[in-house]
């Protein structure tokens, strides 16, 4: 996917430092060429030497290295990659760039660049929150730097929060995201993911469990072939992939006007969790609690927003894949629903509580189509997005 790609891979000094040993071995394995540079910072955290191992050649650290510049000067190494990368992006090398500081090799090069450039944040929370820190990404999101994370989980200080280092395999879904050339350029896909929220009162509502990882790994899939992606989330866990355009929702009615307005497109893929019932009179203030006596909730139907996209008779997608969330019969069922539908793929699986697939990081599905139902092993929510993003190329290329 990266073969005869560069990336100029710039590691700031941050804990999650050691992330980056990791991120250069996927990168190479996937054919991209590495050319690390180091912080003074990040030595304290990794050594060169094992960078350099791990790159397969020089690490740069000095800004003035008089051989290196003889070799190949900063100016140079800075617009020689394909695209350059910031992990981890502490918050001094943000601030550095956004303000427009060069005091050392990264953040001169970084300044001296017309390439583009990807940055993984990495940092304590309460960093992360700083109105400083956000102030800097604001600025550099609108000039054209990229971000990919953070992720919200522990942190090495023991605090929780955002701020927490993408994975390397995230940060290498959003470079392939960024130089895909891939078999999907020029077609427009729409993923729903995630589950939708329907409000009961101003604080409660009916849900689901999805955590949207399934429909964020598809569309980061997809992506990566090089489509153009429109990502519409209800209120996931996990935060949305890097390298699409992003429409955030709360209910179906919000997640249908988003998918209807992303139209045409050559692929959806329907991956959301959406709530099959709302209530039909929603409470504009809470509901109390009165002792004994239990509210009454009256229900409606929500739109059925795969039905409708599968059997429009005009501008429908070329492909539509539906999803099929099931604790029983789930090829008896997921078929029957292909043909209610009328969709053209059915990815079913099995979600009762003792698979554990519903908000895990794995999924084991069958791909259901006029050939059939397709078993495939379980497997790493990723690795399913990739197949099926495979499946899809195949199918609209």
């Amino acid at each position: 996917m990266l073969s005869g790609k560069t990336i100029l891979l710039i590691i700031g000094g941050g804990i999650a430092a050691y992330k980056s040993l990791e991120l250069i071995r996927r990168l190479k394995e996937r054919g991209a060429a590495v050319v690390p540079v180091m912080t003074g910072a990040a030595g304290e955290f990794v050594t060169p030497l094992s960078v350099s191992a791990l790159a397969g050649g020089k690490v740069y650290t000095d800004l003035f290295d008089l051989t290196d510049e003889a070799e190949m000067g900063h100016i140079q190494l800075s617009r020689a990659a394909d695209l350059i990368v910031v992990a981890p992006a502490t918050a001094d090398l943000i601030g550095k760039v956004a303000n427009g500081l060069a005091g050392d090799l990264a953040s001169t090069l970084l300044m001296a660049t017309d390439t583009e450039v990807l940055m993984a944040p990495a940092m304590n929370v309460r960093m992360w929150e700083h109105y400083a820190v956000q102030r800097n990404l604001a600025w550099l999101r609108d000039n054209g730097v990229r971000f990919v994370g953070p992720n919200e989980g522990d942190m090495a200080c023991g605090e929780y929060g955002p701020g927490r280092m993408a994975e390397p395999m995230e940060i290498v879904a959003a470079v392939e995201a960024r130089l895909a050339r891939g078999v999907l350029s020029g077609k427009r896909a729409i993923v729903t993911s995630g589950p939708t929220h329907e409000p009961i009162d101003p604080v409660r509502y009916i849900a689901n469990r999805s955590s949207g990882a399934q429909g964020t790994a598809i569309a980061r899939a997809l992506a990566a072939r090089g489509a153009e992606v429109v990502f519409v989330t209800g209120p996931a866990d996990v935060a949305p992939p890097e390298g699409v355009e992003v429409v955030k929702v709360q209910s179906a009615r919000q997640m249908l006007a988003a998918v209807e307005a992303a139209l045409p497109a050559d692929v959806a893929v329907m991956a959301a969790a959406v709530a099959d019932w709302r209530v039909k009179s929603e409470s504009g203030s809470k509901i109390k609690k009165v002792k004994g006596a239990l509210p009454v909730l009256e229900f409606e139907e929500n739109p059925d927003i795969l039905a409708q996209v599968s059997q429009m008779t005009e501008g429908r997608p070329g492909l539509v894949v539906g999803f099929a969330a099931e604790t029983d019969d789930v090829v008896a069922h997921a078929t029957a629903k292909r043909a209610r539908k009328g969709c053209d793929w059915i990815v079913a699986n099995d979600v009762s509580p003792e698979t554990g697939i519903m908000g895990g990081t794995e999924n084991a599905v069958v791909l259901i189509s006029d050939a059939g139902a397709e078993d495939w092993p379980r497997m790493g929510k990723q690795d399913v997005a990739e197949r099926l993003a495979d499946r899809i190329a195949a199918a609209v290329s």
